[in-house]
């Protein structure tokens, strides 16, 4: 309940605050800039980071059917209270409390430079995860506790602040300083921090490739510069298994002891196991099956006693499950936007597996997770920029910006790099004991050799114009856990391609962007008129409007 008074200040500016938080103001126990503590502060805004990470991944996730979108239309899926936690935990919680590291706790007889650098790092990163979604935003006064009804500022232009940031960032980084905060995410280690700068640098001009002329020569450099992230500067944040005070385990691991969550999407998991005719050596990572043998009773999974759309009989797309043949492997999902009531099956349909959710391994058991200890125990993570995302940022700008390089053996390093940090992830685990019993290493090295084979086959057999969608599917197949780079790549370049359609017809306009949320122009009288609808694109996005493009 306590907050600072800094922050309660800004909360107060963005939405209106509550009589609770008021109370607060007066309070003598209340943290103040004379007795914050800067590592208390700057951990509270790194946990909020990675919480306000996990929304907005989930959200690219259901549109670009990593997971299935349990709405019936658009629309529907994405109203004006969508973003509503998103926004207000960005502007009266990060934001602000980045400012009151940089404003008031750091001062010439108290420099606070590698505090004040992770900031930096993490505003940029949040600003840009704003514009990405909603286009024009408050900065310049949203910030400013005298101003109760902050404008917008242009999108381009906070973009632009971000960037700025991460210059600033990366100067600060360089100040030496006996100063160090409890660093969450690679504990105090400059040289990942800078190469993290350089990736999110290589994100901004790959972002906005489409209105910058000058995107292809900054990447050129960043590539020649080699600075970007490696193996093992992953940029991600790690969950516990503490069950209670407080509860430390990764948000996706949730479904575990009671069942159900979020179901898996039918495309994503017939990608994974059926489309290449060879299974993807990360499915039984990404996904537990709680059943081995497809389901028979239409009761459970409904689909079952359901003709698939005449849309999707056309476009011979799987219907119901990945696998309907024979017994099928009981993969267990749902179709993209299907609002069907939910049966009991909740320890039936499939569920996260050991990574990234801290799950099980799917080693074949077939048992249902019915308790809240199995697998890795929750001890999760939360895949915000890994070194693999840069080899298939660099295969797209070689491919459609003529950037210098091998697009082919950048997307097959892409590839190669994430299975190494998966399997990585899973041998560091508890659950390496049964990774390694059902994978031992010489037949994991025969597996993942035989995927890199195919994709090099597909890569070889495919025109000039169809290898973006080989990119595009390969890098979409290693961002599970991270909807927020799918979501960019989808509207970016339109690939993967030829996704499984919504159940109806006529879903209504693809989110280009998002409505504002309804704490913002509900209770400020300068935030501008509503959107028309979801198809507004941000300003980097200059591809054809309408569901042509994506849908």
């Amino acid at each position: 309940m306590k907050r600072k008074i800094y922050s309660l200040i800004v909360a107060f500016t963005m939405v209106f605050a509550t009589s609770c938080d008021l109370d607060l103001l007066d309070s003598p126990n209340e943290v103040t800039a004379s007795t914050a503590d800067p590592s208390w502060v700057l951990n509270q805004v790194q946990l909020s980071y990675a919480g306000m990470f996990e929304g907005i991944s989930n959200t690219g996730a259901n549109l670009t059917r990593i997971l299935s979108q349990p709405n019936v239309n658009y629309q529907n899926a994405y109203n004006a209270t969508a973003l509503n936690g998103v926004w207000n935990t960005s502007y009266a919680t990060i934001l602000s409390d980045i400012q009151f590291i940089e404003n008031v706790l750091n001062t010439e007889a108290r420099p606070l430079p590698r505090h004040v650098a992770i900031g930096k790092v993490i505003k940029a990163m949040v600003l840009m995860h704003l514009v990405d979604h909603l286009g024009d935003v408050p900065y310049s006064k949203a910030l400013n506790s005298s101003d109760l009804a902050p404008t917008v500022d242009s999108a381009a232009d906070v973009y632009k602040v971000a960037l700025d940031e991460l210059v600033a960032a990366r100067a600060a980084f360089a100040i030496a300083t006996a100063s160090l905060p409890t660093d969450l995410y690679y504990n105090n280690n400059v040289t990942r921090w800078q190469r993290l700068i350089n990736t999110l640098e290589l994100k901004y001009y790959l972002n906005t490739k489409l209105v910058n002329s000058g995107s292809a020569a900054r990447i050129a450099a960043l590539v020649a510069e080699d600075n970007l992230l490696k193996a093992g500067d992953d940029f991600v944040f790690r969950y516990g298994t503490s069950q209670t005070n407080p509860d430390s385990r990764a948000p996706k691991f949730g479904q575990y002891g009671g069942g159900g969550g979020a179901y898996q999407s039918t495309w994503f998991m017939f990608n994974l196991t059926e489309a290449k005719g060879l299974e993807d050596p990360r499915a039984r990572y990404y996904l537990y099956r709680q059943v081995t043998r497809n389901p028979t009773n239409p009761d459970l999974l409904r689909c079952l006693g359901e003709i698939a759309p005449g849309h999707y009989l056309a476009g011979s797309f799987p219907f119901c499950l990945p696998n309907m043949t024979a017994t099928g492997r009981g993969y267990w999902g749902r179709d993209h936007l299907n609002n069907e009531g939910i049966p009991p099956d909740g320890f039936e349909r499939t569920m996260y597996g050991l990574y990234p959710a801290g799950g099980r391994f799917d080693e074949n058991s077939g048992s249902p997770v019915n308790s809240p200890t199995l697998g890795a125990g929750g001890a999760g993570l939360q895949p915000i920029m890994l070194a693999s995302f840069v080899d298939f940022m660099v295969a797209e700008a070689i491919q459609t910006l003529n950037v210098p390089g091998n697009a082919k053996q950048r997307t097959l390093d892409g590839i190669k790099k994430h299975m190494d940090f998966v399997r990585a992830f899973s041998l560091a685990s508890s659950q390496a004991s049964v990774v390694t019993a059902f994978y031992p290493t010489a037949t994991w090295d025969t597996a993942v050799a035989a995927y890199l084979t195919k994709v090099g086959e597909d890569w070889d057999a495919a025109p000039a114009n169809r290898k973006m969608n080989i990119i595009g599917r390969e890098y979409w197949l290693s961002l599970f856990g991270n909807g927020v780079e799918s979501y960019n790549l989808y509207r970016r370049t339109g690939q993967p391609d030829g996704m499984q359609p919504s159940l109806v017809v006529d879903p209504g306009l693809f989110p280009r962007s998002f409505l504002y949320p309804t704490d913002f122009v509900v209770t400020n009288k300068n935030a501008p008129a509503q959107k028309p609808n979801l198809g507004q694109r941000v300003f980097w996005d200059t591809n054809p409007e309408g569901n042509g493009w994506i849908n």
